[in-house]
């Protein structure tokens, strides 16, 4: 479930004002109407989808010659826009800002179609192109250079002037409130661009490290001598031969120890880097930035994080349970064991789970089949894993020219078509929201994960319907088990990165290891035995590196999708909930995500919100019992 969020890369630096994977336009795809009636055309037959996919990159470039030329030409542009407007903004009327506000937007989304482009070239086959990724990031940060003023000026005008330009600035008022509140964590144009054109040697030098290493990272095999990747030995987690998993955990725990020098030090250098930006910007706490770009308050965030440390206790009582089914007490190399009550077998082609996906959104909305459709026919997405492919799974928002793209790594379980439903998500909310133009196209990551997790819950609804009751439970536990790592487990590294960026200084191995296991045994209690292998594990955790504080922002979705799929299921008008929730979506990052889940009579301000979420849990909890009771065990 690891994302990039929907930048080439999301870092820790807390930025001046725009990154250069930010997502920018060139075109503004303003006349597409999201709200349209869409005829519903008939579901597709499972045979004729694909059994693998990968990416065709075409609609930003068909091959490196057409990169090099568009760079070359927007240079140019970039240049021009800097002769024309740098330490000139004050002399603009209204209709002159307007005029360079769009240019800004069409030369950033320039830029991030080049970082998008060579991003997901890197993602892939990170051997190859490595030095492609590496060169652009070095060239367009430079490129950004040229431009970099033009958000630190809008800052530095005068109250009446600023108010001015947003006032005629309609589509782009929530955009530039927001520079306007934070102006005060803006530094001066030089050491921005110190900052800026130091980056690819800096933090960001350290995450190319990381994603190279364990891209190429190789462990030993548990059913055959062949050497695997991370994403394979990670998911033989889930299979039912507790001998498979048990040396799974042991050969991978193997490999990170090998490697924990490096690992110990990427983190290391990672802290030092938020710790500078910290003080150098004046943010009140390490993970201040965060909470400024997910566009929520420090209170909002701890009244969150404290509602779910609050109910740790339901997922001591779930794994309980889930000892007793198997027959002995669990071991952190348990956690994801299927339950095994079913003689199905939990296996999936890609076919079927690409079918299953489908199918949930075609029942939910003509819109979100159409996208997911478009999705697997057009090059959306590369699927499977390959060596020296990054890890896990995301969807990159791109560009507005362009579309989403949406990197799997499928192994063949039911658990993979639960990635292909979140990322598939993420996709559809991508496409959506991108008429709204580049610089409110990206939404926080407060609401970036909405969609995503939504997603899985229509898959979650609709698989459901069709299985028996023993395979219902197998499903259940599955789901349930996905919640609690989507919302626990992701508010326990959340307090593991608290409590690491508070310690001063150089932090060690064996201090990482025993924080790391200390916030764990929180989450389980006395019903998961947590091995010393176990300890590890935070090592390979890819969020720590590139976005350090995101991880809470998965709990702050999770949360907000259980209230919302509930209000789904109790709507009497299904229609009207599918049309509000189409035109959320829809707004992307163009307003704050209060005012957003506010259209749906929820405030996320108020501690009672995060409650909702919490017995949504409950009530699934309250499901899996009553189906347990009733199976013939």
């Amino acid at each position: 479930m690891q994302k990039v969020s929907k930048n080439a890369s999301n870092k820790a630096s807390g930025g001046t004002t725009k990154k250069v994977s930010k997502q920018c336009s060139i075109e503004q795809n303003a006349n597409i109407d999201n709200n349209k009636k869409v005829d519903k055309a008939k579901l597709i037959d499972k045979d004729s989808l694909p059994s693998m996919l990968s990416f065709n990159l075409d609609s930003l470039f068909r091959n490196t010659d057409e990169l090099d030329k568009f760079s070359n030409e927007i240079e140019c542009k970039l240049q021009a826009f800097n002769d024309t407007y740098e330490n000139k903004l004050h002399e603009l009327n209204n209709e002159g800002f307007v005029e360079a506000l769009l240019e800004y937007e069409n030369l950033c989304e320039g830029l991030g179609a080049i970082m998008t482009y060579v991003f997901l070239k890197f993602a892939v086959d990170s051997k190859e192109y490595g030095a492609l990724y590496a060169n652009y990031e070095l060239k367009c940060n430079n490129l950004y250079s040229k431009i970099i003023f033009f958000e630190l000026e809008f800052a530095n005008l005068q109250d009446a002037k600023m108010n001015d330009f947003i006032n005629v600035s309609e589509k782009y008022k929530f955009f530039l409130s927001n520079i306007k509140e934070n102006k005060k964590y803006k530094l001066s144009l030089k050491e921005e661009q110190v900052i800026l054109n130091l980056s690819p040697v800096g933090v960001d030098a350290f995450s190319r490290l990381f994603d190279e290493s364990l891209a190429n990272m190789r462990f030993c095999g548990v059913t055959s001598d062949k050497e695997i990747g991370e994403e394979e030995i990670l998911g033989l987690l889930h299979v039912s031969k507790r001998k498979i998993r048990k040396l799974a955990q042991k050969n991978f725990t193997k490999g990170l120890v090998q490697n924990s020098h490096l690992l110990t030090y990427v983190l290391n250098m990672v802290r030092k880097n938020l710790t500078i930006i910290q003080k150098m910007r004046g943010y009140e706490k390490p993970e201040s930035f965060r909470h400024i770009s997910n566009q929520t308050t420090q209170e909002s965030v701890d009244s969150m994080i404290s509602c779910v440390n609050n109910n740790m206790h339901l997922v001591h009582g779930y794994y309980c349970v889930k000892g007793q089914l198997i027959g002995h007490k669990l071991k952190d190399y348990d956690r994801y064991a299927p339950l095994g009550l079913s003689k199905k077998q939990a296996d999936m082609s890609f076919q079927e789970a690409l079918y299953d996906t489908l199918k949930s959104f075609y029942d939910f909305s003509p819109r979100f089949y159409d996208i997911a459709l478009n999705a697997i026919k057009d090059g959306w997405i590369d699927s499977h894993p390959k060596p020296a492919k990054r890890g896990g799974a995301f969807s990159h928002g791109s560009v507005p020219k362009s579309h989403p793209y949406i990197m799997l790594n499928f192994t063949g379980n039911r658990r993979d078509a639960f990635t292909i439903a979140h990322e598939l998500g993420h996709a559809i909310h991508q496409e959506l929201s991108k008429t709204q133009g580049t610089l409110n196209h990206d939404t926080p990551l407060t609401t970036a994960e909405t969609a995503s997790v939504f997603a899985e819950m229509l898959l979650f609804d609709s698989l459901k319907s069709k299985l028996k009751n023993k395979e219902l439970l197998d499903i259940y536990a599955g789901k349930i088990e996905d919640i609690f790592s989507t919302l626990f487990r992701q508010i326990v590294m959340t307090n593991f990165e608290r409590s690491i960026h508070d310690i001063q200084g150089e932090v060690s191995t064996e201090e990482f290891d025993r924080i790391w296991l200390e916030e764990n045994k929180k989450m389980f209690g006395d019903s998961v035995k947590l091995t010393k292998n176990y300890s590890h594990w935070w090592s390979y955790i890819p969020h720590f590196i590139h976005s350090p504080f995101y991880c809470y922002a998965y709990s702050y979705g999770q949360l907000l999708v259980l209230a919302l799929f509930g209000l789904y299921k109790s709507s009497k008008n299904k229609q009207e909930f599918v049309k509000k929730y189409i035109e959320f979506l829809s707004a992307g990052g163009s307003q704050s995500p209060r005012d957003l889940v506010l259209t749906f009579g929820f405030d996320i301000n108020k501690s009672e919100f995060w409650e909702i979420g919490i017995n949504e849990v409950r009530n699934l909890l309250k499901e899996f019992e009553t189906l347990l009771n009733k199976a013939d065990l």
